[in-house]
C-alpha cells in the first residue's frame, strides 16, 4: 500500500496535526493542513505543555525534532510545589529534581505553547499549512472527499485526518458518540499575567520559574511560569455545569465577583491572579468520551487528539496522546504490509482506542483525587511516590 499518490488533508493545526504532517513528510506524502486561524500570529498561546518519554517525545525524535526541542523547552519549569489554600508550602522538589534528565520515563520537561508550535511550523515544507481555512463541511466525492471551508474556498483529498480538537466537525462523520460531563469545571487564564515579579510577588516568589498547585476544600488552582516572565493560571472545582454558564468572562468584574464567591475560602493572593491578569479568560467545562466508544474504520477518514478521545487534563496526556496518535497513525498509513488504507486505519484506530482509554481512565481517577476534600493528603501520597 503506497500514500505517495494521495492527497491528505489534515483538519487543524495543533500539536497533534502539526506533528502528524511532519511525520507524514518525512515519508514522501503530499500534505495539507487545513488551519482556521487567520495566520501563525493570529491566536495567542496559552499555558505550557509537559511532554513525555512514551509518547510525545517519542514523536519527537520521530519527527528528528528533539534536538530542536532541546533549544526551546525550559529547563527547571517541571519543577512543583504544593501548597494548600493559604499558600503553606506542603511539597516542593526544587532543590532535588534535576535540570534534565532525557530518557528518563519520569521526566516531563515542559515548553510553552508557542515556541512548541512555531517549531513544528519550521519544520514543514513552505505552503503545507493554509491559513484562514475553517471547515465547514465535505461530501464524498469518488473515492475521496471534497472539503468546504467557512471563506467559500475548496479543496479535494483522497484522504482526510480530523484534528481539530474538543468540538470536532470532522467526527460527526466518523461516529456520533458524544461526550459526557465529569462533573468538574475549570477557568482558565489564557494571556495570565505578563509581569508576575511586579504584578503578583507573592505567587512569584513562589513559583520560582516552575508550577505550583494548590488544594482546598474541593478546589484545585494550578499556575505554571510562561517563558519571558508571565506566568497562566487555571482553576477548577465540583459544580454543575450550568454554573459558568451565567458568567460574562469578557467582564473581568464578573470573572473576580465569580472567584471571590465561589472561592470564598482562599487567601488575597490567588485573588491577585485574577486582578491582574488579562481579560482573556476561558471556561471550560470538563468532558471525556465514554472509555467503551468504538466504530467502523472508514477507508478515507479519521481523526486524533481530542477529536478522537477527549479526556480530562488531570494527568497531562492530552497534547501526548495526540502527537502520539501522530506516530503511530504515520506509520499505520505508511506500511506496507497493509493491502489498503481502511485495513491501515482500522489498525491504528484500535490500539488508539485502548491507548486513550487507559489514559483517560487515569484523568478521570486524577480529577476525582484532586476535588476530593483530602485532595491535599492525596496529592502529597502520590508526588511523595515518585
Amino acid at each position: 500500500m503506497s500514500i505517495k499518490d494521495k492527497k491528505i488533508a489534515i483538519i487543524g493545526g495543533g500539536p497533534g496535526g502539526l506533528t502528524l504532517a511532519r511525520l507524514l513528510q518525512l515519508k514522501g506524502a503530499n500534505v495539507k493542513v487545513y488551519e482556521r486561524d487567520l495566520n501563525k500570529d493570529a491566536r495567542v498561546q496559552g499555558t505550557t505543555l509537559d511532554l513525555h518519554e512514551e509518547s510525545g517525545l517519542k514523536a519527537l525524535r520521530q519527527a528528528d525534532l528533539l534536538d530542536e526541542f532541546k533549544k526551546n523547552y525550559r529547563p527547571g519549569a517541571d519543577k512543583l510545589v504544593i501548597v494548600n489554600e493559604k499558600a503553606e508550602i506542603f511539597f516542593s522538589d526544587h532543590e532535588e529534581k534535576p535540570e534534565e534528565d532525557f530518557g528518563s520515563e519520569h521526566f516531563r520537561p515542559e515548553i510553552d505553547r508557542g515556541p512548541l508550535r512555531k517549531m513544528l511550523l519550521e519544520s514543514l515544507q513552505p505552503a503545507t499549512v493554509v491559513w484562514d481555512s475553517q471547515f465547514v463541511s465535505m461530501q464524498k466525492q469518488n473515492d475521496g472527499w471534497l472539503l468546504h471551508f467557512k471563506n467559500e474556498t475548496s479543496a479535494n483529498a483522497d484522504i482526510v485526518i480530523g484534528a481539530d480538537g474538543a468540538n470536532s466537525k470532522i467526527r460527526p462523520y466518523i461516529t456520533d458518540i458524544k461526550p459526557f460531563y465529569s462533573g468538574i469545571s475549570g477557568v482558565l487564564s489564557v494571556e495570565g499575567v505578563y509581569n508576575s515579579e511586579t504584578a503578583v510577588p507573592q505567587i512569584h516568589t513562589l513559583l520560582k520559574g516552575g508550577k505550583i498547585m494548590a488544594f482546598g476544600g474541593g478546589k484545585c488552582v494550578t499556575v505554571a511560569a510562561k517563558g519571558g516572565g508571565g506566568l497562566a493560571f487555571y482553576v477548577s472545582y465540583n459544580v454543575d455545569e450550568s454554573r459558568l454558564k451565567n458568567i460574562d468572562f469578557a467582564d473581568k468584574a464578573q470573572v473576580v465577583a465569580w472567584f471571590k464567591k465561589d472561592f470564598a475560602e482562599w487567601g488575597n493572593m490567588w485573588l491577585d491572579l485574577f486582578e491582574n491578569a488579562e481579560t482573556t479568560f476561558i471556561p471550560i467545562p470538563i468532558y471525556s468520551m465514554p472509555l467503551d466508544q468504538t466504530w467502523q474504520a472508514l477507508p478515507n477518514l479519521t481523526m486524533l487528539g481530542d477529536a478522537a478521545h477527549l479526556m480530562p487534563p488531570f494527568a497531562g496526556e492530552g497534547v501526548n496522546m495526540a502527537m502520539l496518535d501522530a506516530l503511530e497513525l504515520s506509520d499505520c498509513l505508511c506500511n506496507d504490509s497493509f493491502s489498503d488504507t481502511q485495513t491501515a486505519i482500522a489498525s491504528y484506530e484500535n490500539q488508539m482506542r485502548k491507548r486513550a482509554a487507559e489514559a483517560a481512565q487515569e484523568s478521570l481517577e486524577n480529577g476525582v483525587k484532586m476535588h476530593s476534600g483530602d485532595a491535599l493528603q492525596k496529592m502529597l501520597a502520590f508526588f511523595g511516590g515518585h
